[in-house]
């Protein structure tokens, strides 16, 4: 890798202030397990890297009557194992079980979760300037796409790597970052862009600003929410497809739904269509396969990842089951 200066921030602001207002120029680390990756990788050539990890109480995991407030440096394992969030906010806890391997989740933070790069094989190949790397095409559309985009492709299409960031925004998730101009808390949902907004990039983060902190709102008592993987390994992969799902059951009745999926599009997808012929209906098998069915209706596969649709589709079904 390119020789790079390290430097301590000892707060959020201070981190900020040691970022530059240009993409490429300085990076933040916590856990690394991205960042190193494509450092080594030279994707990333910065000429200073922030670490984040001497600032105190940003990995806290805090939860009172009105919800849940997890600190960007919280790792992925505290967050799987923490007994309330297991209980309250199951979705949550599952989705982060499933990242990786347990030494990763050991030092893998939830903020790097969320802001993680890209794993096409295409952008992490210093070889190859792709349309997300700057360059002019995105190799995906007639090269190998097995893992990439059957939702909102174009002109880039790979797919958000994040386990925690489907379940977060299946919670009504906000997210607060911290900038030159202060802090600012946004709709988790909102946090994500897709490529035709800005090819290069996957969330709204200026250079200069930093995620600080995760709140998620308490659910309803009746809430049941799970989180679906299917991947290739049966540890230590990314999703083929996920789905986060949460219901606020009336009995067998689903009086709201929040449906996101991960692996399929270049965002956390929330399905819509899915959620919509759950509302207000008793659930049985042949509304959970509707649900399925809804949920892919849009879908638009490239050469290699039709299998996703159908894969996607059946777990979508399975996680409206587990409600029932």
């Amino acid at each position: 890798m390119e020789n790079f200066a390290y430097v301590n921030a000892a707060n959020v602001e201070q981190a900020s202030s040691l970022l530059s207002g240009e993409w490429g120029e300085t990076m933040v680390i916590a856990g690394g397990t991205d960042l190193l990756g494509e450092l080594k990788e030279y994707v990333e050539t910065p000429a200073k890297v922030v670490n984040l990890k001497t600032i105190s109480g940003l990995d806290e995991i805090k939860a009172d009557a009105t919800g849940l407030t997890i600190g960007a440096l919280a790792t992925v394992g505290d967050i799987a194992a923490h007994p309330t969030i297991q209980e309250d906010y199951t979705v949550l806890a599952e989705a982060a079980a499933s990242v990786a391997s347990p030494q990763i989740r050991n030092v893998g933070t939830l903020g790097g979760n969320l802001c993680q790069r890209p794993r096409c094989w295409y952008y992490r190949n210093a070889e190859i300037i792709c349309l997300k790397k700057g360059g002019d095409m995105c190799y995906a559309v007639e090269g190998l796409s097995k893992y990439h985009a059957i939702f909102g492709g174009g002109p880039v299409y790979i797919v958000h790597p994040s386990d925690t960031a489907p379940a977060l925004i299946a919670l009504g998730a906000t997210v607060k970052i911290i900038g030159p101009d202060g802090e600012k808390t946004m709709p988790l949902e909102e946090f994500f862009i897709l490529p035709d907004i800005n090819p290069q990039r996957e969330n709204v983060l200026e250079p200069n600003e930093v995620v600080a902190e995760v709140h998620v709102p308490k659910p309803s008592a009746n809430t049941k929410s799970f989180y679906i993987k299917a991947r290739e390994r049966g540890s230590f992969d990314f999703a083929l497809s996920s789905v986060a799902a949460a219901l606020e059951m009336n009995g067998s009745t689903c009086g709201g739904a929040s449906i996101v999926l991960g692996g399929v599009a270049p965002i956390p997808w929330r399905s819509k269509e899915a959620e919509a012929a759950l509302n207000g209906v008793r659930i049985t098998e042949a509304v959970a396969k509707r649900a399925g069915s809804e949920a892919v209706k849009h879908a638009e596969p490239l050469n290699d990842n039709g299998y996703k649709v159908a894969l996607t589709q059946n777990l979508v079904s399975r996680a409206v089951m587990k409600a029932s």
